[in-house]
């Protein structure tokens, strides 16, 4: 399954200065909730490691994990980190939302 999601090198290279930071191993959790002004949103965390219903995907040693209920969500996504004007954030590319928002962290079905 780790084939269904992808962390870009700018991502995961993110990722790893964060968890650096905190001391924490580079895993990054994605996981899908309610609410928005799209009706779900995406929301990032560090993790410790994947749990056992986790989807994995490694990129340069940093790894993109993400839960079986959230993962029919974002199934086939690409996480990137980009960085402009408006300043540096995670960006979901979500093949499965048919809307989005103008914040680009939250979406529709």
């Amino acid at each position: 399954m780790a084939e269904m999601l992808t962390l870009t090198p700018a991502a995961a290279k993110r990722v790893a200065a964060i968890a650096d930071k905190q001391a924490k191993p580079p895993v990054l959790r994605l996981s899908v909730e309610g609410g928005g002004c799209s009706g779900f949103q995406y929301k990032f965390d560090l993790a410790e490691g994947p749990e056992d219903d986790d989807s994995v995907s490694d990129t340069d040693g940093v790894k993109l994990v993400v839960d079986s209920v959230s993962l029919d969500l974002v199934a086939g996504s690409t996480v990137d980190f980009v960085e402009s004007l408006g300043g540096a954030a995670f960006r979901v590319e979500n093949p499965n939302a048919a809307a989005g928002c103008g914040c680009g962290s939250s979406f529709g079905i």
